[in-house]
């Protein structure tokens, strides 16, 4: 990793562990993360291995028993839960396995949703939503209802929706995990280019040991603790 300084978002010595009856059973420990603007680092490890409680701790959906969450170095874990919410909204998107779209609303609607949610007006989100799914090569889809998008059409809008803020930080879960390979790669390859067109610092969980190749970098989560990953 580059020198601290230029560290957009890091985990310090994150500890997570959940009860079950009178057992506790560790998830996290001790795990540290660091990255950049523009960088791309991939997570990967066995199912059940805490892959997506990291992920949403790291996104501030869940918190950890302890550590530090630094954001810019302004400590996280220090927010209240209002001032938590303006972060994810202005800072973070996330895109998840299954894309929880609403599926009552066209794909130019859900795209716009965030900046409606924080406040802005219907004029004010249709031109940037609209251009984002032209970026994601969905302009001709944008009145269409989610249940009339395919698959990959319903991962790239929940793509354009995780930008539409222009957050500094990506959050992804299994974003291929029930695509086609076909489909797949092309929501992998649109993330990958808007990453480095956006100087967009991205975290994905996958299962896809070719697509983390592609990434800057790899980590394993194995016995509670991330590691890099050897070549």
């Amino acid at each position: 990793m580059s020198d601290m300084s230029q560290q957009l978002f890091r985990g310090k010595n994150l500890c997570k562990q959940f009860s079950s009856g009178e057992e506790k059973i560790k998830i996290l420990h001790n795990v540290n993360i660091s990255i950049n603007s523009g960088e791309m680092l991939a997570i990967v490890g066995a199912s059940g291995s805490g892959k997506t409680t990291l992920l949403q701790i790291l996104g501030t959906l869940d918190t950890p028993d302890s550590g530090e969450l630094l954001f810019k170095d302004k400590n996280l874990c220090s927010l209240s839960e209002n001032e938590l919410s303006r972060f994810r909204n202005k800072s973070v998107g996330f895109i998840f396995q299954f894309h929880h779209l609403l599926p009552e609303f066209s794909a130019l609607e859900n795209v716009m949703m965030p900046g409606l949610i924080a406040g802005k007006t219907k004029e004010e989100m249709t031109k940037p939503a609209i251009e984002l799914l032209g970026q994601v090569e969905l302009d001709h889809r944008t009145e269409h209802r989610i249940n009339e998008l395919s698959g990959g059409e319903q991962q790239r809008t929940a793509l354009a929706r995780a930008l539409i803020m222009k957050p500094a930080l990506l959050l992804a879960d299994e974003p291929t995990g029930n695509l086609d390979t076909r489909a797949g790669n092309l929501v992998f390859d649109l993330i990958r280019n808007l990453c480095s067109e956006l100087s967009l610092a991205t975290i994905m969980v996958t299962h896809n040991r070719e697509l983390a190749k592609r990434m800057d970098s790899t980590s394993i989560l194995q016995d509670c603790t991330l590691m890099p990953l050897a070549e």
